[in-house]
């Protein structure tokens, strides 16, 4: 055993003084606030002077000195905490911030007019996805889902692009939109039947943005009647002539169709060859003449002379005389031309005021003598056409009378007011055979 001297421990409880429990109340969490900006400390101010220390009881020393430290120990802590708490939540914050980030991004498959990629975004629908992706659509491209519909990953979004086709169907014109890419879609997707039909472009021809022009005739069935022989057929000819050779039946010189050759044949319709043979026929026919008449006063009224007589003229007519299917038309006019052009005829016509009477005539019988010698006609003429008129005058007695032309020509009154003065100068001598009528 050691021969050092042992200290000496005083027991516990006897120097030491009792455990003092922690006071968490006079350090409860501060609240959150901006940290002041520090500033230079004070200069510290005079110790204030003090009474000489007490002697220390025994084992008072140590005690003392663990008080301090418990002291020191929870002063510091709600300094660590205010240090630490800042901390704490901007890690917060990075942690949930990136968990929105990763939440936001979606994985969407895009096709754009057949061209397709997978790609990330934080687009909410579509609308914003293809304004991101720099697409854009008009009013006849076609965006599945609708631009509306709301985005979540794995979804896929189909843009087709429309496009003008300037379409010709069986003959009528019209210009339609469609988002297939080719000709045998498009024409699919406008609801055209296809099968038998003649189409302009390939159908496997691509379809520009731009468009195209495409002109598709059906197949349609058509009834052609000809020589006697009933036909139908199908086809997709796009005139009647076309229609008709389909069926065999060959055109020749005149030959015509029912319908125009030119226009195009419908469904069901039936089409009537006509055989034409035809030969031209030149015929001469006259021009009429035209008439002048000029007023004369020398001429009693109603007294009308021809001063010049007209004259026909000539032309030559070409007419065109078919036969159609064995039974002869109507012949029709190509050509005339002048042969000879019409002389105009020229009439004098009369305006002075007959006499009312001529002296020693007017009580004889005249209608009886003109009943005698022309029947009472004014217009009568004799078999030799010398004599003429109500009184059968010669062309040279007439004229000796004053009359003018013919007498048949010249009004009744007039033929009556010759026949006094005649009767006036010569009796009744130049009626040898009626002139007893008169009753002088």
């Amino acid at each position: 055993m050691s021969n050092a001297p042992q200290e000496m421990y005083e027991p516990y409880g006897t120097t030491y003084e009792p455990y003092e429990p922690y006071e968490q109340a006079a350090y409860g969490p501060e609240p959150w606030l901006p940290r002041p900006t520090p500033t230079a400390d004070p200069l510290p101010a005079p110790a204030a002077p003090t009474a000489p220390a007490a002697p220390a009881a025994p084992g008072s020393g140590r005690a003392a000195a663990r008080r301090a430290a418990r002291r020191k120990k929870t002063t510091q802590r709600p300094e660590s905490l205010r240090r630490l708490l800042p901390q704490a939540l901007v890690v917060a914050f990075l942690a949930g911030g990136t968990s929105a980030f990763v939440a936001d991004d979606k994985a969407v498959h895009l096709s754009v007019d057949g061209k397709e990629r997978t790609l990330h975004t934080f687009a909410d629908d579509v609308t914003e996805l293809l304004a991101d992706e720099g697409v854009d659509v008009g009013e006849h491209d076609v965006v599945a889902p609708g631009e509306e519909a709301g985005l979540a990953s794995g979804d896929e979004v189909a843009v087709r692009y429309g496009r003008p086709v300037r379409l010709t169907l069986d003959g009528q014109r019209r210009e339609l939109w469609t988002t297939a890419q080719t000709v045998h879609g498009a024409l699919k997707q406008l609801g055209v039947r296809a099968e038998g039909a003649y189409v302009s472009a390939s159908r496997s021809k691509r379809i520009a943005r731009h468009g195209l022009a495409l002109d598709v005739r059906t197949e349609r069935s058509v009834t052609i009647m000809a020589d006697g022989n009933r036909r139908t057929i199908r086809t997709n000819a796009a005139t009647v002539r076309e229609a008709v050779e389909d069926a065999g039946v060959t055109l020749r010189g005149q030959d015509t169709t029912s319908a125009p050759q030119h226009s195009f044949p419908r469904d069901g319709q039936v089409i009537t060859v006509m055989r034409v043979t035809g030969t031209k026929e030149v015929r001469e026919e006259p021009i009429p003449y035209a008439t002048e008449r000029t007023r004369d006063d020398s001429l009693f009224q109603g007294t009308e002379v021809v001063t010049r007589a007209g004259e026909p003229g000539m032309k030559r007519v070409t007419y065109s005389v078919r036969t159609v299917n064995g039974v002869k038309m109507k012949p029709r006019r190509v050509r005339q031309e002048v042969v000879r052009e019409p002389r105009t005829q020229v009439v004098k016509v009369g305006t002075k005021q007959l006499p009312t009477s001529v002296a020693g005539a007017d009580s004889l019988n005249w209608s009886g003598l003109a009943a005698c010698e022309s029947g009472g006609r004014p217009e009568a003429t004799d078999a030799t056409g010398t004599y003429g008129g109500l009184y059968q005058f010669d062309t040279h007695t007439w004229q000796s009378l004053g009359g003018s032309g013919r007498p048949q020509d010249a009004p009744a009154e007039e033929q009556t007011f010759r026949a006094k003065k005649l009767y006036v100068s010569r009796g009744a001598s130049p009626w040898p055979h009626c002139g007893a009528r008169l009753g002088g």
